[in-house]
């Protein structure tokens, strides 16, 4: 069972419609009984950083969530659901992310700054997700980006502006920038080897 993290936001149900297609088992998640349930945990994108730190402490689901991370169980973090997997932000100043990966995250400087719409990823090294390294499109909708302490987890990156991480993995952890419920065949792939692994 695949459970879909409520964080008071997001494209909760259009990542369950894209899990729903391809078969894979999932429930929305809105406490820690429901956690405690899950094989694996995917935390979905579109939000604030601030306001989904403070929606996951009322609802008791960051402590779980951090015990869930520190036992290196299997997680995929979905845009914000991948910067929530960071220190801070400086979407909002003062509030601790997840903190699971040293590093902060940051506003394009760019100009337009929100990136909307599809972006090459070049895959780095191979991994489960993607067996072998090649460039492929996906969809973003972002205007911050991570800035990882230790590159080495970085499996993906792309170009806006500025090169930056798409795509990171330690262990069964693992995180993307843009959202493969949105990116047609490539990213339903991708969430079909993430769900089976």
């Amino acid at each position: 069972m695949i459970g879909i993290i409520d964080h008071g936001a997001g494209n909760l149900y259009s990542v369950q419609k894209a899990l729903n297609y391809l078969g894979l088992a999932n429930s929305i998640v809105s406490n820690p009984d429901g956690v405690d349930s899950c094989e694996k945990l995917l935390l979905p994108g579109v939000g604030h950083f601030g306001s989904a730190v403070r929606h996951m402490r009322a609802s008791a689901l960051l402590p779980a969530l951090k015990g869930w991370l520190r036992a290196e169980r299997p997680f995929l973090g979905i845009c914000l659901g991948m910067q929530l997997l960071f220190t801070d932000s400086e979407e909002a100043p003062g509030i601790e992310g997840l903190n699971f990966f040293k590093g902060h995250v940051r506003p394009y400087t760019c100009c337009p700054r929100l990136q909307i719409g599809w972006n090459t990823v070049q895959a780095l090294k191979a991994s489960a997700i993607w067996p072998s390294p090649k460039n492929e499109y996906y969809y973003f909708v972002n205007g911050y980006y991570v800035v990882p302490a230790d590159w080495e987890i970085v499996v993906g990156h792309s170009d806006y502006g500025c090169d930056f991480a798409a795509a990171l993995q330690c262990g069964r952890i693992w995180g993307v920038q843009f959202h493969p419920e949105k990116s047609a065949a490539a990213g339903l792939e991708l969430l079909r080897r993430w769900g089976t692994l």
